[in-house]
């Protein structure tokens, strides 16, 4: 993958104060940067294999400039590792903190985030999860910034007994289960675990 391509991509999806320093990132350790639509599982990855020559990450072509940049260094630490230890160690264990917050910290500045996500990114980084949205208020920052963020909610802020549309179907929301929401799907009567940190549309309040 030719520099001008990464650089095009970097351009287009990055905040610009963080430019420089995600395509020197990439200069010191070349893999190939793959721009995927929406998925609902994952909003990056990263792929290497030792018979492979060049490894590969994958980021969602929906995210704000801000959930962006943390996912492309979350991939990158993950090639770093990789690099040093192959497939010896777990994926998001003490080696990759490690090397996220090392590749953070030149990016935790007010140039780079804005105050809102600023933070609690800071706080999120004493101890990085091995997804940001496993932190509700990181989560509820980067919504801040999303372009659609006013056609969605947050099924945690919903009131019980409230119907949404969530992956094409619609569900009425019942009991909160720890971290996930237990939900009854309108057509199928079935109920279903969802994260309560998931965005959801066409939402219609209980009066309850």
């Amino acid at each position: 993958m030719n520099e001008q391509k990464v650089y095009q991509i970097l351009h287009q999806y990055v905040p610009e104060a963080s430019l420089q320093y995600c395509f020197a990132l990439w200069k010191n350790n070349p893999f190939t940067l793959k721009i995927t639509k929406s998925r609902q599982s994952k909003v990056g990855d990263f792929t290497a294999k030792r018979n492979i020559k060049t490894p590969q990450i994958t980021l969602n072509n929906d995210l704000n400039p801000y959930l962006f940049l943390v996912t492309y260094i979350h991939e990158v630490a993950h090639l770093h590792v990789f690099v040093r230890h192959g497939n010896r160690v777990e994926p998001h264990g003490d080696e990759w903190k490690n090397v996220f917050q090392r590749l953070m910290i030149p990016l935790l500045d007010i140039s780079v985030f804005p105050e809102e996500i600023l933070h609690v990114l800071r706080l999120h980084m004493v101890n990085p999860k091995a997804s940001s949205f496993a932190d509700s208020d990181l989560t509820k920052a980067f919504r801040l910034f999303d372009k659609n963020a006013s056609n969605f909610a947050c099924l945690s802020d919903l009131p019980e007994g409230s119907i949404f549309q969530f992956q094409h179907r619609y569900f009425q929301k019942g009991k909160i289960k720890r971290t996930r929401i237990v939900c009854k799907e309108i057509k199928s009567k079935r109920n279903y675990l969802i994260p309560a940190d998931v965005l959801v549309s066409d939402v219609q309040l209980s009066l309850l």
